[in-house]
Order: structure tokens, then C-alpha cells, then sequence
């Protein structure tokens, strides 16, 4: 496997109430260029990782603020634009970041996001909590055991949790990605992707997720699990 193979398998797959950031196109929301922007951050994103990540983060699921428009999982867009206080692009890509959120859409209605493009708490939390603990940008590999951005009918920004399927059916990519990166540790950010994982029979370090007052644990945890 190497990564033109895993791109390949990422943009084939097709589901209902989800969006794949690697081969769907919505023009109410994105820029005209975005599937070549998103398709070309995550290329990049994984080149600077697979042969030098100390250690795999495992989350859930893609969000509408995160990587729907970065392409990256526990990214979000204003980290790539450089209007972030403590992630910037050169960090994630090596270069300059470009959007992929319009900001001339007339159903993105907050005045930040329109300016500065898409912003993620639980993104900035893990990221902050990588470097803090000492990690280099490019010694942690993050992912989704769902890679894809799972929705409520009918309202591409919103989140919903993926079902037993979808997770099995993201595992897949998961598995690959772990071949590519060869045995590092891989710390599962949250239950549901703690328990898909262990049911795979992959040995994991669990982590409570960031979201929901759970920011300073697992700041905590990770710091701890690091030493």
C-alpha cells in the first residue's frame, strides 16, 4: 500500500448521509477548486507523516468544521489560512494553505467563518495537546476510524455519530494506513473509537475525547501516556 493506492480507496467510497471530503463537491459550500485542494492537503499531510510519526491518534468521525474542508482528520480550515493562534500551515503542509469553504455562500451565515473559514474546538485541543507535550508537528499522525464526514438528512453542517456499519466499513482505511506507518502506538481519542478499535483486535491507548468538558483529561492522559 502506499499513499496514490489509499487516495484511490478514500475516493471511491460512496454513502448515504455522508460526505466524502476526497471526492464530493457541494457548490452551495465549496470553492470551485476544492476536491483538487483537499485531495492535494491530505497527500501532503501523509507524506511528511507515514515514515516519521512516533505515534497514530484515532478519533471518530470527520466534522463539518474540520475536515469536510481541510481534508485532514482533526484539521480545521482556519489552521491551513493561518488565522489559527497556535496551528499554522507550514506545520500541517510544509506550505501555504488554500480554502475550500466559499466565502461568498450565502448558507455559511457567521461572520468568522466566512472571513477566516472553518474553525474546530476539538481540533485545537488535540493539536495544542500533541505539541505541548513535546511532540514535533510531523510525530503525530492523525486519523478518523470513519474518515468520512457523516451528516443529519438533509443539512451537510451537522455532525452525527457513524453507525456500527460505517465504522466497520472506515476500519478498513484505518488498517491500511496502519500498514503504511508500520507498529507505532495508536491512541484511541474516545470510546466509540476505542471499542472499534479493540473489537479489531487493535491494541489501543485510550483517551477520553476532548469534546464535552473532557479537554483537560485528555491533556492529562496524553502527556501521561507519553512519558
Amino acid at each position: 500500500m502506499d499513499i496514490s493506492t489509499f487516495m484511490q480507496h478514500l475516493i471511491s467510497y460512496r454513502g448515504e448521509n455522508t460526505f466524502n471530503p476526497w471526492n464530493d463537491f457541494n457548490p452551495d459550500y465549496d470553492t470551485a477548486d476544492a476536491l483538487s485542494i483537499r485531495r492535494k492537503n491530505l497527500e501532503d499531510y501523509l507524506s511528511s507523516r507515514i515514515h516519521r510519526a512516533r505515534i497514530l491518534l484515532v478519533a471518530e468521525a470527520c466534522g463539518y468544521q474540520g475536515g469536510q474542508f481541510s481534508g485532514i482528520a482533526m484539521t480545521c480550515e482556519r489552521m491551513l489560512l493561518d488565522f489559527h493562534p497556535t496551528v499554522n500551515s507550514q506545520m500541517i503542509l510544509h506550505h501555504s494553505g488554500r480554502r475550500t469553504s466559499r466565502p461568498d455562500s450565502p448558507f455559511i451565515t457567521k461572520p468568522a467563518q466566512k472571513e477566516k473559514g472553518f474553525n474546530e474546538p476539538t481540533d485545537s485541543v488535540v493539536w495544542k495537546a500533541c505539541l505541548d507535550a513535546g511532540l514535533l508537528p510531523d510525530e503525530f499522525l492523525l486519523w478518523n476510524i470513519f474518515p468520512f464526514h457523516p451528516y443529519k438528512k438533509g443539512n451537510l453542517l451537522t455532525n452525527r455519530t457513524p453507525t456500527d456499519e460505517e465504522s466497520a466499513a472506515g476500519l478498513v482505511y484505518t488498517k491500511e494506513l496502519m500498514e503504511m506507518t508500520g507498529p507505532i502506538p495508536v491512541f484511541a481519542v474516545g470510546k466509540k473509537s476505542e471499542s472499534t478499535l479493540t473489537a479489531a483486535g487493535i491494541p489501543v491507548i485510550g483517551l477520553r475525547h476532548p469534546a464535552n468538558g473532557g479537554a483537560n483529561i485528555f491533556r492529562a492522559q496524553l502527556k501521561e501516556a507519553l512519558r
